[in-house]
């Protein structure tokens, strides 16, 4: 994270977004306006003291211990490394940064860490009003790229947003525990299916009866929203419970009420 920011970000002089977008655009106005060389790690961590908190109230507390350690890392790093740009292409930068970033993110986020900021606050969202937490952060990041627009240039707040996208894409695509997926599973087998779904994810079902279309007989259709990241693993054992049976998965935008979510601790 540390090399992203010195070796794509501060060359292409982008936002990225949350905490890091946020301690870079108080950077530049510190210097361009006050002729002030603020140092990044001081900024950045006061910046996370807020959502530290959040996370340590609401979420857990190692999930929290190993992101302070991400955040002090990345603060104190990138004032130590010094800035070696590979590219002054402004759209490779925002591409290629992009995608480092997203990827830094999956990586915490799969060991029950995070890099800071507004992850604490789309995590925690996401966890009590089962909203997908991405959209969150693509909200905050949008406040972040007006501000930096209106003192330095719409030209560079245009290329964050394509930075800060391509970062999300990333995310959404490898990291998958916070989207969800309805399924509808038209089986003979439904208490079976209804019993492996529980012991796989935890997550309940509703069961339907149904009349067939074609042959008009009565089946029994198990309806149950699970993560996407589980939808894998539910799918095959539901086949080997019943290999004829029929699966209908489809993306869930947002659910209310009850959902049961894997604690961070």
């Amino acid at each position: 994270m540390a090399m992203n920011i010195k070796t794509f970000v501060r060359t292409g002089g982008l936002y990225p977004g949350g905490a890091t977008g946020l301690t870079i655009l108080i950077q530049r106005i510190a210097l361009q306006y006050f002729s002030l060389e603020l140092p990044y790690s001081v900024i950045n961590i006061l910046l996370n003291a807020f959502p530290v908190y959040i996370g340590f109230r609401f979420i857990g507390k190692k999930f929290t211990i190993f992101s302070c350690e991400m955040i002090l890392l990345t603060s104190f790093l990138t004032d130590l490394i010094p800035a070696r740009p590979i590219t002054y292409d402004t759209l490779l930068i925002s591409i290629f940064g992009g995608l480092i970033n997203g990827f830094v993110m999956t990586m915490c986020l799969r060991v029950n860490a995070t890099t800071g900021g507004t992850d604490f606050i789309s995590i925690y969202l996401s966890q009590k009003r089962g909203v997908d937490s991405f959209n969150i952060i693509l909200g905050f990041n949008a406040v972040i790229l007006l501000a930096a627009g209106y003192f330095f240039g719409w030209d560079k707040a245009l290329y964050s947003i394509i930075f800060q996208y391509t970062s999300t894409q990333i995310l959404r695509l490898l990291y998958r525990n916070y989207q969800q997926e309805t399924l509808f599973i038209v089986t003979d087998k439904w208490n079976e299916v209804k019993n492996a779904i529980h012991e796989t994810t935890h997550h309940g079902s509703t069961i339907w009866a149904a009349e067939g279309g074609y042959k008009e007989d009565w089946r029994n259709v198990v309806y149950s929203v699970v993560a996407r990241s589980d939808v894998k693993r539910v799918t095959e054992v539901i086949q080997q419970i019943d290999p004829d049976a029929f699966i209908n998965a489809i993306p869930t935008e947002r659910i209310l009420g009850r959902f049961h979510q894997e604690k961070k601790d």
